[in-house]
């Protein structure tokens, strides 16, 4: 599945919706909201990267994300940060190196930074709050002139 989005750019797409179904719980033992998520097989693969550290899915979502035709003729692929920079593995950073790597494309991977704090946006589900959010987050680094080139950003919301 391919998702049109529109926005200040010329193109953008997404591969896949991540979560199909999402049914709420309760509350664990914990005090945490449970839910049981349907995924896409996207959007699993992502979650298991991301949530169990499950390095092999890269290749597999590179694998897909590869069908796309023009991913080679890109000036250059620019991963968005994680706003948990603890996780042992950044998968969108992984994501875009491999996928760099297979297309011979060059992976800016400081191109956008992300300012510290704020919320994660998994955790935000009003789209203008996000994009506030995101306007006074992400910035873009003064190492690159990326004018009138042709650049792959990459995220895994």
């Amino acid at each position: 599945m391919t998702i049109r989005i529109t926005g200040n750019w010329k193109k953008g797409f997404a591969y896949d919706i991540h979560t199909l179904d999402s049914t709420y719980l309760g509350v664990d033992e914990y005090g945490h909201d449970r839910w049981e998520n349907t995924r896409s097989e996207m959007g699993e693969l992502l979650y298991d990267l991301k949530y169990h550290g499950r390095s092999e899915n890269v290749e597999k979502i590179v694998d897909m994300l590869n069908r796309y035709k023009g991913i080679e003729e890109m000036d250059a692929i620019g991963p968005v940060p994680s706003t948990n920079k603890n996780r042992r593995i950044q998968p969108v950073l992984e994501i875009a190196k491999e996928l760099g790597r297979r297309v011979a494309v060059p992976v800016l991977e400081d191109l956008l930074l992300k300012r510290s704090g704020g919320p994660e946006l998994k955790n935000v589900n009003d789209p203008q709050e996000r994009k506030q959010l995101l306007k006074n987050s992400l910035y873009l680094s003064d190492g690159y002139d990326v004018t009138g080139k042709n650049v792959l950003l990459i995220d895994d919301l």
